[in-house]
């Protein structure tokens, strides 16, 4: 019988590990898989990780990037990294595009101020000056919240492109409004630098959507999408970056 492991990666922050773990322990006590594991990167996976990978038990190894959307990191160093599991990898996708997130988003919010036509929700992206996946990512939850929520207006905006959270006072259209963070945890951004550009627009600011139990929920669907995948020969962004990317030798980080 095939053994499986399911492996939480995340970036570490003050709170990252301690994130994960949550997570990983909700999901061992579902016996969701034999062994389920959390470890954490700085900046280079590869390098940072080598060691630990090698050492993952399981035939099959489900890795779970543990943030809303894909990074630089998690379509390129994270993937080549995951040459050094013995085990076979299934490398899953972020769980931000998973609908519970968007009911993560509302709970969040209506902690700050009941959901209303007269109440606007602003929602908070790192985004990226180069890759698209955070912007896609917002906006499908903004589409799901515009259509299924009571909020008068739902806008995304973003703290590395356009449209800058300071331009969020100007896109809204109602005098309450509640800006929810899409990050998995706290950390420098979430902390002090959208806190910093929201407290002149007056907008209500959440915590983030971090150890939410349907995160959990989001994470357990995500392997369970990856086992039928699994099957056969999937064609998934995730399946083709772990085929293409490896460590390079050039950089003294190719195996050994």
């Amino acid at each position: 019988m095939t053994s499986e492991t399911l492996l939480l990666i995340g970036r570490e922050t003050a709170h990252a590990q301690e994130m994960l773990e949550t997570h990983a322990d909700r999901l061992a006590r579902r016996g969701v898989v034999e062994e389920v594991d959390a470890v954490t990167y700085e900046r280079e996976p590869v390098r940072e990780l080598r060691s630990r990978l090698r050492s993952i038990p399981g035939d099959r190894v489900y890795v779970m990037p543990v943030c809303v959307a894909h990074t630089f990191e998690t379509v390129r160093g994270l993937p080549a990294a995951l040459s050094f599991v013995s085990g076979t990898v299934q490398y899953c996708e972020p769980v931000g595009w998973n609908p519970a997130i968007t009911d993560v988003i509302v709970q969040r919010a209506t902690d700050q101020i009941q959901a209303g036509p007269d109440v606007s929700l602003v929602l908070v992206g790192f985004g990226s000056s180069s890759k698209p996946y955070h912007r896609q990512m917002a906006e499908y939850h903004a589409t799901r919240l515009r259509e299924g929520t009571a909020y008068g207006d739902v806008h995304a905006c973003y703290l590395v492109q356009d449209p800058a959270i300071e331009c969020a006072r100007y896109a809204i259209s109602n005098d309450r409004a509640v800006a929810v963070p899409l990050f998995l945890t706290h950390c420098e951004a979430t902390e002090r630098r959208i806190p910093e550009q929201l407290e002149p627009t007056g907008i209500e600011y959440t915590d983030p959507l971090g150890t939410h139990p349907l995160v959990t929920d989001a994470i357990h669907a995500e392997l369970e999408k990856q086992r039928v995948l699994a099957v056969g020969e999937s064609t998934a962004f995730e399946a083709r970056l772990t085929a293409t990317q490896r460590p390079v030798a050039t950089d003294g980080e190719g195996p050994d």
